[in-house]
């Protein structure tokens, strides 16, 4: 396979990850009584944030918007990066190197505190950057 359609699949992959990211808000993972209870604890108290009154549901709730922002840009510069690996592939190895690292990491900390899905889709991004850094070290990347 090329560098550009394995990155190509990785941009797609990490456009799923995105949605499912942003599909899963409010994040919070059940409606029984006791998750509502903490919920409703983060919602009410406030306090002080460098000047403004914030609550932990705020930071919480914002916190996973920011995150479904970046797991967006990370698909649009994999795919910029799939465009650029055609002429360039040498080029695109740090980039992809340390989004592979990223998703490593990021597949350890789904499988020790979050559930499957998240794991398997890091995997299938570490395997698609890991095989497009390798290609895209010997010929170009079309």
């Amino acid at each position: 396979m090329s560098t550009t359609l394995l990155l190509r699949v990785a941009a797609v992959i990490a456009l799923l990850f995105s949605l499912g990211h942003t599909m899963g808000s409010p994040w919070t993972p059940s409606p029984e009584l006791g998750a509502v209870s903490v919920v409703q604890a983060m919602k009410s108290f406030h306090f002080d944030a460098m000047g403004s009154s914030r609550s932990y549901w705020e930071f919480y709730y914002g916190f996973g918007v920011s995150i479904s922002i970046y797991m967006f840009v990370q698909a649009v510069i994999l795919w910029m990066l799939a465009g650029l690996a055609k002429t360039q592939p040498a080029s695109v190895r740090p980039f992809v190197l340390v989004l592979l690292a990223s998703y490593a990491a990021n597949g350890f900390i789904a499988w020790r505190y979050f559930f499957v899905l998240p794991l398997i889709l890091s995997v299938a991004m570490v395997i698609c950057l890991a095989l497009a850094f390798f290609a895209s070290r010997s010929r170009l990347g079309t």
